[in-house]
């Protein structure tokens, strides 16, 4: 799948740890980084054993964006295959898959690294590490999802003036804005992320993914419409083993045991 380990797995209980492995180039994406990221979460979405998926980086950074050695390069992919191929289809596979997606942010995410953690279903971020949209800084604009989601999370204006500027965003102000779910101090990002990564994957799986495509579906969806998607999703996750462990285990007064089914 990756014969230079560009993408590092590991299945810790639950959840799938996948890390971006390029850690000298700042784990920047190139052509194979790009495909074998595409296939582990395919692979994390066909494995009943993963119900939680963490995405970190290696090193000091989670992710500068594109390798713009491999874009100069005479034999080099052209930007829209760039687009079509790498990064699209790694937004949407992050967003079509029915389990919880953690975005882990140990460093800098720059580019295209900043906006496959927005796309993410919860991110979170070590203290010292920031986010920046640094397209207009060599003449592009903003990709990989991020003009959808970044307007989003904190509201056009100020993701205009972040993609226009390209300024950098500490994890303390990117909290703050609503960028992120949270931030923790560096000597406690490792341990207090993979315990949400953990709790996430011990909890009602197909519950957590009908939410997720709950969310997904209201984002031009009117208020009738997205009252019917509850409907069908609610009626959906009713019939689960999980709903039915959850409610027996309140009426016993008992922690629930989930099996994601």
């Amino acid at each position: 799948m990756d014969d230079n380990n560009t993408i590092l797995f590991e299945l810790d209980g639950h959840v799938a740890r996948i890390t971006l492995n390029r850690p000298k180039v700042y784990n920047s994406f190139n052509r194979e980084m790009a495909l074998s990221l595409q296939a582990r979460l395919d692979a994390c979405r066909d494995d009943p054993q993963v119900r939680a998926i963490y995405l970190t980086g290696a090193g000091k950074a989670f992710s500068a964006g594109q390798d713009l050695q491999e874009v100069i390069a005479e034999d080099g992919p052209e930007m829209t295959t760039i687009l079509t191929e790498h990064y699209n289809p790694i937004i949407l596979r992050i967003r079509e898959i029915e389990k919880p997606v953690i975005a882990a942010v140990n460093g800098v995410a720059a580019g295209a690294g900043a906006n496959i953690a927005l796309a993410c279903d919860i991110v979170v971020a070590a203290e010292s590490a920031s986010f920046i949209q640094a397209f207009s800084k060599i003449g592009l604009i903003p990709d990989s999802g991020g003009t959808f989601f970044l307007p989003r999370l904190i509201g056009f204006q100020k993701a205009s003036a972040l993609m226009m500027l390209g300024d950098k965003v500490s994890a303390n102000e990117a909290e703050r804005l609503g960028m992120i779910y949270k931030y923790y101090e560096d000597e406690d990002f490792a341990e207090q992320s993979m315990a949400l990564a953990r709790t996430l994957s011990l909890m009602p799986t197909k519950g957590l993914g009908y939410t997720k495509r709950a969310l997904n579906r209201s984002a031009d969806n009117s208020l009738e419409g997205q009252l019917t998607v509850e409907d069908e999703l609610q009626t959906a996750a009713g019939q689960t083993d999980d709903y039915r462990e959850g409610v027996n285990a309140f009426l016993e007064k008992r922690k629930p045991v989930f099996q994601g089914k």
